[in-house]
């Protein structure tokens, strides 16, 4: 796990993978990565966190920080502080903040949302304003990385122009400073929109990529699914991938199926192609 580079070399990108949330540090040392991804928690469920870790939160950073470990937290699936439906954002912003709270007391670096959507007949501008609101009212502990989605017609941050317009809605937010972006790849091929120059593209709306999760994709470009695959399994070309990580230089979680053996596979897949 050593940060250091030979002189002349481009610094190493650290990549880690999204694991089970009870003993992530076990996880960690399995796949010798130093960062890795959980929930708090049901990610389909509206129940609050909670630390599985033996010992608690406290435990739990200071077990990180002493193994050098970096810990990132993703909010459940089902927050959506977009949407126009009180019984479903009122609830979301609640959990959202808990979320933030739990993941800020176990040190981790970040918190991922979703973008979330609105209904099919809602005018989107309800949905970036929503954003707006949601960020002014969440006590931003650690950065909130908010991540683009790979369907739906009404999603807030499938579309590029749609993630601009979110982005200048938090803009007007105060606490803008402390949201940052996670890009998805499979989600981007997914969502329709090109792996090229995806990163470039991202940049001149957000300024910043704080994140990538690297995927491979199981369906056509532009198709909205998201189902993820191991790399060179799926129907994303190799090398876009590894361009993709590459142009980011920003930590990578793989969150592709399987345990430790076939993560540990597909970080030597990507660091072979970096």
């Amino acid at each position: 796990m050593s940060s250091q580079t030979p002189a002349g070399s481009a610094p190493q990108i650290m990549i880690g993978a999204h694991v089970e949330q009870t003993d992530p540090l076990a996880e960690a040392a399995q796949r010798e990565a130093p960062l890795v991804q959980f929930f708090l928690g049901d990610p389909q469920g509206y129940r609050g966190p909670e630390i599985r870790y033996e010992g608690g939160a406290a435990k739990l950073r200071a077990d990180a920080e002493a193994a050098g470990v970096a810990l990132y937290v993703h909010a459940p699936y089902i927050v959506n502080v977009a949407t126009t439906n009180n019984r479903i954002r009122i609830p979301s912003r609640k959990l959202l903040q808990q979320h933030m709270d739990a993941a800020a007391e176990i040190g981790a670096r970040g918190l991922i949302v979703h973008g979330g959507h609105v209904n099919k007949a809602d005018d989107p501008a309800k949905g970036f304003d929503n954003w707006r609101k949601a960020i002014e009212a969440t006590d931003l502990k650690i950065p909130l990385l908010i991540e683009n989605t790979a369907g739906g017609d009404n999603a807030m941050a499938r579309h590029l122009e749609r993630i601009e317009r979110v982005w200048e809605a938090v803009g007007r937010a105060e606490g803008a400073d402390r949201v940052g972006f996670c890009l998805d790849t499979c989600h981007a091929h997914a969502g329709g929109i090109e792996l090229t120059d995806v990163v470039a593209r991202i940049r001149a709306i957000t300024g910043r990529i704080d994140l990538v999760h690297c995927n491979d994709s199981r369906d056509e470009f532009d198709s909205g699914a998201d189902r993820h695959a191991n790399f060179g399994a799926g129907l994303i070309e190799p090398d876009l991938l590894a361009h993709v990580v590459r142009e980011a230089a920003a930590p990578v979680v793989c969150e592709t199926p399987g345990p430790a053996e076939a993560h540990a596979a597909d970080f030597a897949w990507l660091r072979e192609r970096l």
